[in-house]
Protein backbone atom coordinates (compact mmCIF):
# COMPACT_ATOMS: atom_id res chain seq x y z
CA UNK A 1 0.00 0.00 0.00
CA UNK A 2 1.92 3.41 -1.05
CA UNK A 3 2.57 5.50 1.96
CA UNK A 4 0.48 8.69 2.42
CA UNK A 5 3.14 10.80 2.58
CA UNK A 6 2.84 12.19 -0.73
CA UNK A 7 6.54 13.43 -2.54
CA UNK A 8 6.21 17.19 -3.66
CA UNK A 9 7.16 18.02 -6.89
CA UNK A 10 11.19 18.99 -6.59
CA UNK A 11 12.75 22.32 -7.12
CA UNK A 12 12.58 23.65 -10.60
CA UNK A 13 10.43 21.35 -12.03
CA UNK A 14 9.16 23.13 -15.15
CA UNK A 15 4.72 22.23 -15.25
CA UNK A 16 3.54 24.07 -18.64
CA UNK A 17 4.45 27.95 -18.78
CA UNK A 18 5.63 28.15 -15.21
CA UNK A 19 8.63 26.58 -12.79
CA UNK A 20 7.90 25.15 -9.26
CA UNK A 21 10.00 26.83 -6.77
CA UNK A 22 9.27 25.13 -3.48
CA UNK A 23 6.08 23.79 -1.46
CA UNK A 24 4.30 26.15 0.14
CA UNK A 25 1.29 24.42 1.46
CA UNK A 26 -0.98 20.94 2.03
CA UNK A 27 -4.15 19.88 2.18
CA UNK A 28 -6.18 16.48 2.15
CA UNK A 29 -6.56 16.82 -1.58
CA UNK A 30 -3.83 18.91 -2.84
CA UNK A 31 0.25 20.00 -2.51
CA UNK A 32 0.25 23.85 -3.08
CA UNK A 33 3.66 25.27 -4.80
CA UNK A 34 5.18 28.55 -5.02
CA UNK A 35 6.37 29.27 -8.70
CA UNK A 36 7.23 31.67 -11.22
CA UNK A 37 5.65 32.44 -14.72
CA UNK A 38 7.93 32.21 -17.64
CA UNK A 39 6.71 35.06 -19.55
CA UNK A 40 6.33 38.20 -16.80
CA UNK A 41 8.32 36.22 -13.99
CA UNK A 42 5.41 37.02 -11.96
CA UNK A 43 4.99 35.00 -8.45
CA UNK A 44 2.11 32.22 -8.75
CA UNK A 45 0.68 29.56 -6.13
CA UNK A 46 0.41 26.47 -7.89
CA UNK A 47 -1.97 24.25 -6.56
CA UNK A 48 -1.48 20.16 -7.44
CA UNK A 49 -4.72 18.05 -7.11
CA UNK A 50 -2.83 15.19 -4.94
CA UNK A 51 -5.50 13.28 -2.87
CA UNK A 52 -3.72 11.71 0.08
CA UNK A 53 -6.33 9.03 0.91
CA UNK A 54 -5.73 7.66 -2.95
CA UNK A 55 -2.42 6.96 -3.89
CA UNK A 56 1.39 8.22 -4.14
CA UNK A 57 3.96 9.43 -6.41
CA UNK A 58 6.70 7.02 -7.06
CA UNK A 59 10.63 8.16 -8.00
CA UNK A 60 9.79 8.38 -11.26
CA UNK A 61 7.51 11.07 -11.16
CA UNK A 62 4.26 8.57 -11.73
CA UNK A 63 0.82 7.97 -10.12
CA UNK A 64 0.78 4.57 -7.99
CA UNK A 65 -2.88 3.69 -6.68
CA UNK A 66 -3.84 1.80 -3.84
CA UNK A 67 -6.38 -0.37 -5.79
CA UNK A 68 -8.89 -0.02 -8.94
CA UNK A 69 -11.25 2.08 -6.66
CA UNK A 70 -8.74 4.60 -5.41
CA UNK A 71 -8.25 4.78 -9.13
CA UNK A 72 -11.85 5.66 -9.83
CA UNK A 73 -12.19 7.86 -7.01
CA UNK A 74 -9.26 9.33 -8.16
CA UNK A 75 -10.12 10.49 -11.35
CA UNK A 76 -13.50 11.36 -10.09
CA UNK A 77 -12.04 14.18 -7.57
CA UNK A 78 -10.17 14.71 -10.68
CA UNK A 79 -13.37 16.19 -12.35
CA UNK A 80 -14.13 18.51 -9.59
CA UNK A 81 -10.95 19.79 -9.66
CA UNK A 82 -11.23 20.98 -13.21
CA UNK A 83 -15.32 22.18 -12.01
CA UNK A 84 -13.52 24.48 -8.93
CA UNK A 85 -11.10 26.09 -11.71
CA UNK A 86 -14.17 26.88 -13.84
CA UNK A 87 -15.99 28.24 -11.02
CA UNK A 88 -13.10 30.37 -9.79
CA UNK A 89 -12.73 31.48 -13.22
CA UNK A 90 -16.12 32.81 -13.16
CA UNK A 91 -15.86 34.65 -10.05
CA UNK A 92 -13.95 37.75 -10.14
CA UNK A 93 -13.68 39.71 -6.68
CA UNK A 94 -10.93 41.42 -4.92
CA UNK A 95 -11.56 38.87 -2.16
CA UNK A 96 -11.87 35.93 -4.08
CA UNK A 97 -8.63 34.23 -5.34
CA UNK A 98 -7.56 35.10 -8.83
CA UNK A 99 -7.35 31.98 -11.36
CA UNK A 100 -4.92 32.15 -13.90
CA UNK A 101 -4.64 28.87 -15.49
CA UNK A 102 -5.72 24.75 -15.03
CA UNK A 103 -4.06 22.14 -17.11
CA UNK A 104 -3.16 18.58 -17.00
CA UNK A 105 0.15 17.14 -16.84
CA UNK A 106 1.80 14.45 -14.68
CA UNK A 107 -1.11 12.34 -15.09
CA UNK A 108 -2.82 14.95 -12.62
CA UNK A 109 -3.79 18.27 -12.83
CA UNK A 110 -2.79 21.96 -11.92
CA UNK A 111 -4.56 25.34 -10.83
CA UNK A 112 -2.69 28.31 -11.17
CA UNK A 113 -3.59 31.25 -9.08
CA UNK A 114 -2.24 34.68 -8.44
CA UNK A 115 0.39 34.71 -5.49
CA UNK A 116 -0.64 36.88 -2.44
CA UNK A 117 1.48 37.12 0.63
CA UNK A 118 -0.32 37.07 4.21
CA UNK A 119 -1.09 34.45 6.91
CA UNK A 120 -3.37 31.65 7.23
CA UNK A 121 -6.64 32.64 10.24
CA UNK A 122 -6.62 28.90 11.10
CA UNK A 123 -3.19 29.58 11.99
CA UNK A 124 -3.38 32.79 13.15
CA UNK A 125 -5.93 31.79 15.76
CA UNK A 126 -4.28 28.90 17.24
CA UNK A 127 -1.16 31.08 17.68
CA UNK A 128 -3.39 33.96 18.93
CA UNK A 129 -5.49 31.17 21.25
CA UNK A 130 -8.39 33.34 19.87
CA UNK A 131 -9.29 36.89 21.56
CA UNK A 132 -8.77 38.41 17.80
CA UNK A 133 -10.31 42.04 18.18
CA UNK A 134 -13.57 44.10 17.08
CA UNK A 135 -11.86 45.97 14.87
CA UNK A 136 -10.03 42.88 12.71
CA UNK A 137 -13.57 41.16 12.78
CA UNK A 138 -14.76 43.83 11.05
CA UNK A 139 -12.13 44.38 8.45
CA UNK A 140 -12.17 40.54 7.64
CA UNK A 141 -15.19 39.64 7.32
CA UNK A 142 -17.43 42.51 5.40
CA UNK A 143 -15.23 42.18 2.71
CA UNK A 144 -15.50 38.07 2.48
CA UNK A 145 -19.60 38.81 2.93
CA UNK A 146 -19.36 40.96 -0.09
CA UNK A 147 -17.66 37.98 -2.18
CA UNK A 148 -20.10 35.51 -0.71
CA UNK A 149 -22.91 37.54 -2.09
CA UNK A 150 -21.35 37.46 -5.55
CA UNK A 151 -20.50 33.64 -5.05
CA UNK A 152 -23.99 33.06 -4.63
CA UNK A 153 -25.98 35.42 -6.79
CA UNK A 154 -23.99 33.55 -9.41
CA UNK A 155 -25.63 30.54 -8.08
CA UNK A 156 -22.61 28.35 -6.31
CA UNK A 157 -22.46 27.56 -2.45
CA UNK A 158 -18.71 27.51 -1.13
CA UNK A 159 -19.78 25.07 0.93
CA UNK A 160 -16.29 24.69 2.71
CA UNK A 161 -15.90 28.20 4.96
CA UNK A 162 -13.76 27.90 7.95
CA UNK A 163 -10.87 29.64 8.84
CA UNK A 164 -8.57 27.44 7.67
CA UNK A 165 -9.81 28.50 4.02
CA UNK A 166 -9.53 32.15 4.50
CA UNK A 167 -5.83 33.92 3.88
CA UNK A 168 -5.06 37.42 5.43
CA UNK A 169 -3.10 39.24 2.79
CA UNK A 170 -1.16 42.45 4.90
CA UNK A 171 -3.45 45.49 5.94
CA UNK A 172 -6.20 42.64 6.75
CA UNK A 173 -7.20 42.00 3.77
CA UNK A 174 -9.03 38.53 3.64
CA UNK A 175 -8.97 36.38 0.59
CA UNK A 176 -11.64 33.08 0.02
CA UNK A 177 -9.68 29.98 -0.42
CA UNK A 178 -10.43 26.32 -1.94
CA UNK A 179 -13.63 26.06 -4.03
CA UNK A 180 -12.78 22.36 -4.15
CA UNK A 181 -16.32 21.37 -2.14
CA UNK A 182 -18.56 24.35 -4.61
CA UNK A 183 -21.85 23.14 -5.15
CA UNK A 184 -24.09 24.96 -8.28
CA UNK A 185 -27.51 25.31 -7.21
CA UNK A 186 -29.17 24.87 -10.17
CA UNK A 187 -27.31 21.26 -10.75
CA UNK A 188 -29.59 18.46 -11.69
CA UNK A 189 -29.55 14.70 -10.58
CA UNK A 190 -27.68 13.54 -7.69
CA UNK A 191 -25.56 16.21 -5.33
CA UNK A 192 -21.93 15.16 -5.13
CA UNK A 193 -20.26 14.60 -1.84
CA UNK A 194 -20.13 17.62 0.08
CA UNK A 195 -17.45 18.31 2.40
CA UNK A 196 -17.56 18.37 6.09
CA UNK A 197 -15.93 20.29 8.55
CA UNK A 198 -17.03 19.47 12.41
CA UNK A 199 -17.59 22.78 14.17
CA UNK A 200 -18.63 24.96 10.54
CA UNK A 201 -20.70 22.67 8.70
CA UNK A 202 -24.57 23.21 9.64
CA UNK A 203 -26.93 20.09 9.54
CA UNK A 204 -28.05 20.24 6.41
CA UNK A 205 -24.93 19.18 5.27
CA UNK A 206 -24.37 16.14 7.36
CA UNK A 207 -28.20 15.27 6.77
CA UNK A 208 -27.29 15.14 2.86
CA UNK A 209 -31.49 15.56 2.20
CA UNK A 210 -31.83 18.98 3.60
CA UNK A 211 -31.77 21.70 1.09
CA UNK A 212 -28.42 23.37 1.09
CA UNK A 213 -28.67 27.41 0.53
CA UNK A 214 -26.90 30.28 0.98
CA UNK A 215 -27.54 30.47 4.53
CA UNK A 216 -25.58 27.28 4.78
CA UNK A 217 -22.54 29.12 4.10
CA UNK A 218 -23.84 31.90 6.56
CA UNK A 219 -23.23 29.32 9.27
CA UNK A 220 -19.76 28.42 8.69
CA UNK A 221 -19.35 32.11 8.54
CA UNK A 222 -20.87 32.84 11.75
CA UNK A 223 -18.89 29.79 13.27
CA UNK A 224 -15.36 31.27 11.69
CA UNK A 225 -16.27 34.44 13.06
CA UNK A 226 -17.05 32.89 16.51
CA UNK A 227 -13.77 30.84 16.55
CA UNK A 228 -12.11 34.07 16.31
CA UNK A 229 -12.90 34.70 19.25
CA UNK A 230 -12.97 31.64 21.09
CA UNK A 231 -9.73 30.64 19.97
CA UNK A 232 -11.26 26.74 19.12
CA UNK A 233 -14.31 25.48 16.74
CA UNK A 234 -17.49 25.58 17.96
CA UNK A 235 -19.26 21.92 18.73
CA UNK A 236 -20.72 20.03 15.65
CA UNK A 237 -24.09 21.00 14.26
CA UNK A 238 -24.73 16.92 15.08
CA UNK A 239 -23.89 17.76 18.68
CA UNK A 240 -25.85 21.07 18.87
CA UNK A 241 -29.14 19.59 16.72
CA UNK A 242 -29.43 16.67 19.58
CA UNK A 243 -29.19 18.57 22.62
CA UNK A 244 -27.78 22.09 22.21
CA UNK A 245 -25.32 23.02 25.24
CA UNK A 246 -23.21 25.75 22.90
CA UNK A 247 -23.71 29.05 25.14
CA UNK A 248 -24.47 32.03 23.11
CA UNK A 249 -21.98 34.09 21.83
CA UNK A 250 -23.94 37.38 23.20
CA UNK A 251 -23.38 35.72 26.97
CA UNK A 252 -20.13 34.32 26.62
CA UNK A 253 -18.44 36.99 25.49
CA UNK A 254 -20.78 39.95 26.06
CA UNK A 255 -18.29 41.66 28.35
CA UNK A 256 -15.79 41.99 25.40
CA UNK A 257 -17.77 42.93 21.81
CA UNK A 258 -20.62 44.76 20.50
CA UNK A 259 -23.74 43.00 21.29
CA UNK A 260 -25.10 43.88 17.84
CA UNK A 261 -22.08 41.58 16.27
CA UNK A 262 -22.51 38.80 18.73
CA UNK A 263 -26.22 39.03 17.98
CA UNK A 264 -25.15 38.45 14.55
CA UNK A 265 -22.78 35.55 15.00
CA UNK A 266 -25.86 33.96 17.65
CA UNK A 267 -28.44 34.38 14.75
CA UNK A 268 -25.64 33.01 11.82
CA UNK A 269 -25.69 30.14 13.83
CA UNK A 270 -29.04 29.32 14.39
CA UNK A 271 -29.18 25.24 14.34
CA UNK A 272 -32.18 25.20 12.51
CA UNK A 273 -31.83 26.60 8.63
CA UNK A 274 -35.11 27.95 8.89
CA UNK A 275 -34.07 30.45 11.83
CA UNK A 276 -30.63 31.27 10.80
CA UNK A 277 -29.74 34.77 8.81
CA UNK A 278 -30.49 33.96 5.10
CA UNK A 279 -28.23 35.72 2.77
CA UNK A 280 -24.71 37.24 3.03
CA UNK A 281 -26.21 40.42 2.28
CA UNK A 282 -28.49 40.61 5.59
CA UNK A 283 -24.99 39.46 7.59
CA UNK A 284 -23.37 42.17 6.48
CA UNK A 285 -26.26 44.73 7.26
CA UNK A 286 -26.45 42.76 10.92
CA UNK A 287 -22.56 43.46 11.38
CA UNK A 288 -23.04 47.09 9.97
CA UNK A 289 -25.99 47.94 11.98
CA UNK A 290 -25.51 51.25 14.18
CA UNK A 291 -24.34 49.96 17.93
CA UNK A 292 -26.45 52.75 19.90
CA UNK A 293 -29.52 51.35 17.83
CA UNK A 294 -28.92 48.03 18.96
CA UNK A 295 -28.21 49.04 22.28
CA UNK A 296 -31.69 50.77 22.57
CA UNK A 297 -33.54 48.05 20.79
CA UNK A 298 -31.37 45.81 23.50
Amino acid sequence: MPSEKREPLPSGTRLDYYKVHKLIGSGGFSLIYLGEEDDTHDEVAIKEYMPKKFGSRNKDGKLVFVNDEAKDKFYRGLRLFFLEAKALAMLRHPNIVNVRNCFLANDTAYLVMDYQPGKNLGRYIKRRKGGLSTRFLMTVFPPLLDALELIHNAQHLHLDIKPGNIHIRPGGRPLLLDFGAVYHLTSEGKKKAQVITPGFSPIEQYRGISKVGPWTDIYAIGASMRTCIEGRPPPTATERHAKDTMVPAVEAFGKHYPRHILEAIDRAMEVDPQKRIQSAALLLKELNRDPSRARKAG
